[in-house]
């Protein structure tokens, strides 16, 4: 056995008995009786769970297994293997784990979600709340938007949306588009969604925010939800949070931040001021399988609210699943919280690097610095790692004001964005935003990339396009 590598889940027909997790260290079970995240990862402290680390490359395999005597749940008992040579990057991509709906189906990873959801809300600034790992950042913002539904109509639930008003939802031009779909899957329409103008790097301006939700009252529409962003798609903006949140306290609105893409920067002393004003949302979307490179799918709803908002909303009360007269705790049975019934262990992934590299190596992910080439013009000045930019070719340099010039500009990036792909030496998005013609968006995001990579990319883009 590898020394920390096997990880076995014993699940015994017997209902009275609790499976549990071990570590094998040294030939000797050792029980893994504290699942707490610290700022080091287990090769930083030197200890005799220093056998996973990233210097001695040593193969990472878990196997999780259970009897072939288990009758209570819907599955059946399989092995899964996951490798990594590098625990910094682990995956899990398992045949089956277990599934997550009651404590005693997965008793461990129930206690694991638990404890990373309450060490990711302390890091969002919320000493008490709630949350739950979704399939994905645009789940995880319907879940938003249907609890805040439910907080300001409870009734929903169980009457349907004919009790229920006109809704309004406030988000930026800029935003995610899982918004609209929201919108569009809870009955609430897209065309009740207020797309609130952003400023030339793609902040929203609280200013029109403020008039949106005037416009939607005085149209009959009841406002009950703002969503923020935290690092826009394009631009990778940050809207003012803090003064989105005198609005939305102001107006009695539920305020969620979309920090699918940026709220890493929570574990970033230089970036963490981007996101001020965060732990005053009611709600936040966070997606370490973004800029913390956990293994996709990794993501999470989290809640200021500490009233079980998010069971009463979903629970169905499933008899032959969450029986009131179990012999434990049964706020422990989390699977009511969720729309889904069978759900991934995807807290495991996050854990395990969390506990592999410690917070300082996930802070050492988000810290990047960038500098300007000359010759390349940017759209915006960079908030964070999303890079905006137009090449401008030879033959185009010093004819801003020629009257073709915008249409003859729009057609550099996809002409070098095909030639790059067809000559398979890397790969860049583009695209057009808000009356700008396409720019190539450039995420510069992996901790493995260097300077001499950046200056190979800028180099390709000149062979690829110095000629048009």
């Amino acid at each position: 056995a590898h020394a920390f590598g096997h990880c076995l889940i014993h699940n015994a027909p017997n209902p009275y008995y609790c499976p549990s997790l071990w570590w094998w260290v040294d030939g000797k079970g050792d029980s893994c009786n504290s699942f707490g995240l610290g700022p080091a990862g287990h090769h930083e402290r030197n200890n005799k769970y220093n056998k996973i680390t990233t210097k001695n490359k040593k193969q990472f395999t878990i196997f999780l297994a259970g009897l072939r005597l288990l009758y209570n749940t819907v599955y059946h008992w399989l092995m899964a293997s996951s490798h990594s040579s590098q625990c910094s990057h682990i995956q899990i991509n398992p045949v089956q784990i277990t599934c997550r709906y009651t404590y005693e189906v997965a008793p461990v990873f129930v206690l694991m979600e638990d404890v990373v959801l309450r060490k990711l809300r302390s890091l969002v600034g919320w000493s008490e709340g709630d949350g739950i790992f979704c399939p994905g950042g645009s789940v995880s913002n319907m879940y938003a938007m249907n609890v805040a539904r439910y907080w300001a109509f409870p009734q929903v639930k169980t009457q349907g949306l004919w009790t229920v008003p006109r809704l309004a939802v406030f988000t930026s031009q800029e935003s995610h588009y899982s918004m609209k779909k929201s919108a569009a899957f809870l009955g609430i329409g897209t065309e009740n969604v207020y797309h609130v103008k952003v400023d030339e790097s793609g902040r929203m301006i609280p200013e029109d925010l403020e008039a949106k939700i005037v416009h939607a009252k005085s149209q009959g529409a009841v406002p009950f939800f703002v969503n923020a962003t935290a690092g826009t798609t394009v631009q990778g903006a940050f809207d003012p949070l803090d003064r989105i949140a005198d609005i939305s306290e102001r107006n009695g609105i539920w305020m969620h931040v979309d920090a699918a893409w940026g709220g890493s920067v929570v574990f970033s002393k230089k970036h963490k001021h981007l996101i001020a004003g965060m732990e005053r949302a009611n709600s936040c979307t966070w997606n370490p399988h973004k800029m913390l490179m956990a293994g996709l799918q990794c993501s999470v709803f989290l809640m200021r609210d500490t009233t079980n908002l998010l069971m009463h909303c979903h629970c169905a009360n499933a008899t032959y699943l969450f029986q009131q007269d179990k012999f434990y705790d049964m706020s422990l049975d989390t699977g009511d919280k969720s729309i889904q019934c069978g759900r991934k262990v995807d807290c495991l992934k996050l854990w395990l690097m969390w506990k592999a590299i410690g917070a300082q190596g996930l802070a050492n992910r988000v810290d990047i610095e960038l500098k300007k080439r000359e010759g390349f013009q940017v759209v915006s000045e960079p908030q964070f790692v999303n890079v905006c930019f137009w090449f401008i070719p030879p033959s185009l340099r010093g004819k801003e004001n020629s009257p073709d010039y915008q249409e003859k500009l729009a057609k550099v990036a996809p002409v070098i964005k095909e030639r790059m792909v067809k000559k398979g030496s890397m790969m860049v998005g583009y695209q057009p935003l808000d009356g700008r013609v396409n720019f190539f968006r450039m995420v510069i995001l992996s901790p493995q990339l260097n300077h001499s990579d950046l200056d190979f990319f800028l180099d390709e883009v000149e062979r690829l396009g110095n000629d048009l």
